[in-house]
């Protein structure tokens, strides 16, 4: 059947997302686009802090930064500070953006080990630009730069501003937004497909295509579908979380903050008038109670809210594409926000189905292609956020000795086992996380390499030393010379008094 109507089944980001990046459709009459929401579900809407792949979201929108950060209370994001996570009192910076750069196809992190070797005291951050603006707390674009080294950045948002956003940004372009709770799905008799779902005045949206943006229920992809579910909580156990904003201190940090605790770890975003923190932990371990006491003894500045709880499971549905339900977001799956990926996976999923929609209905050739490239993303995705965990010498409660000597996939053991034997880093294909990512990481829990590879031993050190000392002094001109970002933010993008 041809595809004249798409019917997006819940709003929040994930849903108005969608509606924003199809807009396109409704705007040239190629399809109608109907989003259905209901005012009285509230959104999960923890997802505060975001990575670089989506400035492209919106800049293919045609959405102007500044416009956005100063409706959304934004702020950039430079990386993520992890804290207490190899043992208890350490810290490193997972930065966006290289350390250095690769000469002669040698990673800068191995030429880096053979100065290292040779007496070279400097730390392997003070080559990323990223991790030196961030430490001194600055931030300026790149083309304020000119012929200096390349910042890399995100943004930290308030969720629920940011769908709104995209939500004018779609019914100025054709999308329309109905009002009401969804009670029942109507199945085809012969091919199993959603047909219309009703609403609880009992007004029937019937639609040739679904998207499932209905949160952790699926209300179509699991509950109409009955699609099934993977978990994956024997590798990332935590299964629960407690949320809570509050007030600014009068300094906007440059990055997020990651500090695990006895049984999970918490979480701070900075945005422009408030912060966003959470307790992320495992309830085999921990209970409600403790979790909220620990997340309240460590959050800075005054609590603005209720704390709210929230429950999850780790893992995926067994197809995020089945018959004419695609799940994009919570509903397609869940992993917890320790590398800001849940707004990520949204934008996947999205810029996959835009790229394998048809005019003329639904393929089971479109269903595999899409299933298969996501599954991919998921299941890299979760190795990284494992290798947080595993990577441990914390024997200091059960949570943690579990997570030490839980075993774990086969594709990240064997990342772990090339980068301890000689410091290379093997990426598939097209893998979200970057070399830069897993290097940080792994050296920043522990995991450090033997010995250089064979490459890295052929490089001449004399030769490479005045580009060497360039790097590190053109970081520090850089970083020297930028404003601090709560300047950066007040001249660039203050934020709207509506934001609040």
């Amino acid at each position: 059947m041809p595809i004249k109507k798409i019917v997006i089944v819940g709003g929040g980001t994930a849903g108005w997302m969608a509606a924003a990046a199809l807009s396109r459709l409704a705007q040239s009459q190629l399809m109608q686009i109907t989003l259905v929401e209901s005012e009285l579900i509230g959104t999960v809407g923890v997802g505060e802090a975001t990575i670089p792949p989506f400035l492209n979201f919106n800049d293919r929108l045609g959405i102007d930064e500044a416009e956005l950060l100063a409706a959304v209370q934004g702020s950039f994001k430079l990386g993520i500070h992890f804290v207490n996570w190899e043992s208890v009192g350490d810290s490193y910076f997972h930065p966006f953006g290289n350390y250095g750069y690769a000469v002669d196809s040698v990673s800068f992190h191995e030429i880096w080990m053979r100065y290292r070797m040779a007496g070279d005291t400097r730390p392997l951050h003070q080559f990323s630009p990223e991790t030196m603006a961030a430490m001194h707390r600055r931030f300026m674009h790149q083309d304020e730069g000119a012929e200096l080294p390349a910042i890399n950045y995100a943004y930290h948002l308030d969720a629920t501003a940011y769908a709104r956003f995209l939500r004018r940004y779609a019914e100025a372009r054709g999308v329309v937004r109905k009002e009401g709770k969804i009670v029942t799905s109507d199945l085809h008799g012969e091919s199993g497909f959603v047909r219309s779902v009703t609403l609880e005045d009992g007004a029937e949206i019937e639609g040739d295509f679904f998207i499932d943006c209905s949160g952790f229920r699926g209300l179509l992809i699991e509950d109409a579908l009955e699609t099934g579910y993977e978990e994956w909580t024997h590798w990332l156990p935590c299964d629960r979380a407690v949320a809570i904003p509050s007030r600014g201190d009068g300094t906007v940090l440059p990055y997020t903050r990651a500090t695990a605790h006895s049984a999970g770890w918490q979480w701070r975003v900075p945005l422009q008038r408030r912060n966003g923190n959470g307790h992320v932990y495992c309830s085999s371990f921990m209970e409600a109670d403790e979790a909220t006491r620990i997340l309240l003894d460590n959050v800075d500045g005054e609590v603005m809210a209720e704390p709210n709880h929230l429950r999850f499971v780790t893992g995926r549905r067994k197809k995020f594409w089945n018959k004419n339900v695609v799940a994009v977001g919570l509903s397609g799956g869940f992993m917890e926000p320790l590398e800001s990926t849940s707004i990520h996976l949204i934008q996947s999923a999205i810029a996959k189905l835009a790229g394998v929609l048809s005019l003329d209905g639904v393929t089971p050739a479109q269903e595999e292609t899409f299933n298969r490239l996501l599954g991919k993303e998921f299941s890299r995705i979760r190795d990284f956020l494992i290798l947080h965990y595993k990577a441990t010498k914390r024997d200091d409660s059960e949570f943690w000795n579990y997570c030490r000597t839980m075993d774990i996939p086969d594709t990240l053991q064997e990342k772990i086992d090339l980068f301890r034997l000689n410091g290379q880093v093997f990426r598939e294909e097209d893998e979200l996380f970057a070399e830069t990512s897993w290097v940080a990481v792994m050296m920043g829990q522990g995991i450090v390499p033997g010995r250089p590879s064979a490459m890295a031993h052929s490089l001449d050190l004399d030769k490479l030393r005045e580009e060497y000392e360039g790097i590190d002094k053109s970081i520090r001109y850089v970083v020297g010379n930028m404003p601090t970002h709560d300047q950066y933010l007040e001249r660039y993008c203050p934020a709207a008094m509506a934001a609040e």
